[in-house]
């Protein structure tokens, strides 16, 4: 034993761990840290929170320190009271998203029981999404650079949005987060109090009592009673041409017209603005199987809100 703990081969707990960080996928990912959790003779459900405290103790490699200290600095704000903030409390999530994962994170500084559902056991939208400086900050000091090297390197300042559940998946995982895929919310179950009902009908969440329930799966919500708002400032009418990369002869000597050339190339777009009436912005997809590019031509329109 080791300061009080059971020690584990060590080579093959690293292994798993290096495993859980690289890996690309959800249910690579869901493996993964299972795998790691039995090597380490812990039981996720049951097991102090945030989990990887735990973890922490019983992995003793160096790769997982720079993370543990992120974890530990950000559990340590004064606002979570050191996980007793809602250490009585049971939360359900509706949606793997980034919203529905960034909050599961969230509640679990806290100190809740959160309960993820995902009806997808995949993450396949490619699209790109661009992050602000504070959001960066934000997932820097979660270590999403431990889990994707490529994270805002350089002048980089957006990441696909399979990309961005997967690092808070991992991180989600860490901190006890119970995450159920393949399992779809349908309604809230009374008079028996706060229960549910999901498909597949005997999943074990289907006997869930918990206190607060969080939509957080886009505008198609599955939550009745509650008032939708909408606001647009502006319309526009948008086509979007996608070109596929061949490989050929001739499309190599086709000049590229990179993603930030609306910013080093203001000239040329602002005459081509005046001269036809549209707005063309270009969104690179460096994530796409296809590496393509995409043009948008944006043609606004206004209208007045009373």
């Amino acid at each position: 034993a080791v300061n009080g703990i059971d020690s584990f081969p060590e080579c093959q707990a690293q292994e798993l761990f290096d495993e859980f960080v690289s890996a690309s996928t959800c249910r690579a990912a869901m493996r993964s840290f299972s795998q790691l959790c039995e090597h380490l003779q812990l039981d996720p459900s049951t097991a102090e929170r945030p989990l990887y405290r735990p973890i922490k103790r019983r992995l003793n490699y160096w790769r997982a320190n720079g993370l543990w200290a992120k974890l530990d600095r950000r559990g340590a704000q004064e606002e979570y009271q050191r996980a007793r903030a809602c250490s009585d409390v049971t939360c359900v999530i509706i949606g793997a998203g980034p919203c529905g994962l960034r909050t599961a994170v969230e509640l679990s500084f806290m100190g809740a029981r959160v309960v993820l559902l995902e009806k997808r056991d995949t993450f396949s939208r490619n699209n790109v999404l661009h992050l602000w400086p504070f959001t960066i900050h934000d997932l820097r000091g979660l270590g999403a650079k431990k889990f994707y090297g490529r994270f805002c390197a350089g002048s980089i300042d957006h990441i696909s949005i399979r990309q961005l559940q997967l690092v808070l998946l991992k991180v989600a995982l860490l901190l006890g987060v119970e995450v159920h895929v393949n399992v779809e919310f349908k309604k809230l179950v009374e008079p028996l109090g706060w229960r549910m009902e999901v498909s597949p009908k005997n999943h074990p969440v289907s006997q869930l009592e918990f206190d607060v329930i969080i939509g957080a799966d886009g505008r198609r919500n599955t939550l009745p009673g509650f008032r939708r708002k909408e606001f647009r400032g502006k319309l526009a009418i948008a086509i979007t041409a996608n070109f596929k990369n061949r490989n050929t002869t001739a499309e190599a000597k086709v000049e590229e017209i990179s993603g930030v050339a609306f910013i080093f190339n203001q000239r040329f777009f602002q005459e081509l603005r005046q001269e036809t009436g549209l707005f063309v912005k270009i969104n690179t997809h460096p994530e796409s199987a296809f590496r393509d590019s995409r043009f948008t031509f944006l043609k606004q329109t206004h209208i007045n809100l009373k």
